[in-house]
């Protein structure tokens, strides 16, 4: 009969399923949804003073 291997003791794992038990499960994070790319392009500069003016003109 093949022996099976046993797991390698994790510590992070043990504190983890220990927090679980005591706490409880974390919550889901949230789904941020990205914005198109055009308006993440035009966000990146702001309007100058310039621009401003001519168009109020």
């Amino acid at each position: 009969m093949i022996k099976k291997k046993a797991k390698k003791f994790s510590t992070v794992k043990a504190v983890k399923t220990n927090a679980r038990a005591r706490v409880g499960q974390p919550k889901a994070g949230r789904i941020i949804a990205d914005k198109p790319r055009e308006e993440r392009r035009k966000a990146k500069h702001k309007t100058t003073l310039g621009e401003i003016l001519n168009s109020e003109e």
